[in-house]
């Protein structure tokens, strides 16, 4: 039997490839350094209360970027409360302290007759900007939409949202503007064994980093507790001094 750590790497070698952009450089160009991986993790209908949080987050820009229109609270609350976890995929990439600092939507077609195409929308709070969690969301969103047998995605944004219409010039999307309003289309391969082994082991880093911030933050939590119950007993022997 492999051992599991020898499974692991043999699933790296075989998908680091994915973990750069596949379509950002022609034949001769040399291969660009592989980045950082970026811990992203699928979320499932238990944080709907966190994917909404997050999105109420959003400054009034952002949001009316993210949706095409100002949208209010109730609005993101309807939106958040329609998720279809089953049908549709949902990202997201969290910080030290487990908050959700960045997601993306990937929105899978209802009618069979297009199910081989998918919308993709991203967001990403102000203060983790710069730091590529877009494009890196866009590049796990469109894997995952290879190995689901999708072929064609669109993403619908304002013409005005050029850091979203450059990540999808980026990878190599045809961008049709159409006044303030701007279609983007990107047609991606078919899935293939480095992709398949390349979303197993970005879905296992995901999972273990999650696990390891989750046992830090409960270990500082448990720590800010027992500092606050000193400072009580503290203040307590100085009154009782007084």
């Amino acid at each position: 039997m492999i051992a599991t750590k020898d499974w692991l790497k043999a699933s790296w070698d075989a998908g680091k490839d994915m973990l750069t952009p596949f379509a950002g450089h022609s034949a001769g160009d040399a291969p660009a350094p592989t980045p950082l991986m970026v811990p992203i993790r699928a979320l499932g209908p238990s944080y709907r209360e966190r994917i909404t949080q997050h999105l109420l987050q959003l400054e009034p820009a952002d949001r009316y970027l993210r949706f095409g229109y100002a949208a209010t609270d109730e609005q993101i609350r309807r939106y958040t409360e329609q998720l279809d976890f089953d049908r549709d995929e949902i990202f997201g990439i969290y910080n030290r302290r487990l908050e959700l600092i960045a997601m993306a939507h990937l929105a899978f077609a209802e009618h069979p007759e297009h199910k081989q195409c998918a919308e993709f929308g991203v967001s990403v709070l102000k203060k983790a900007r710069g730091r590529g969690f877009g494009a890196r969301l866009f590049d796990r969103a469109i894997m995952h939409a290879r190995n689901e047998g999708v072929n064609m995605v669109f993403i619908h944004a304002l013409t005005e949202n050029t850091a979203m219409l450059k990540i999808a010039r980026k990878a190599g999307a045809t961008v049709q503007r159409d006044g303030s309003e701007s279609e983007a289309y990107l047609q991606i391969p078919p899935a293939s064994f480095d992709t398949r082994m390349a979303e197993i082991v970005e879905q296992q880093f995901a999972e273990m980093d999650y696990r390891l911030k989750r046992q830090a933050k409960q270990f500082w939590d448990f720590l800010a507790g027992v500092q606050e119950v000193r400072q009580g007993v503290r203040h307590a022997r100085h009154q009782s001094a007084e």
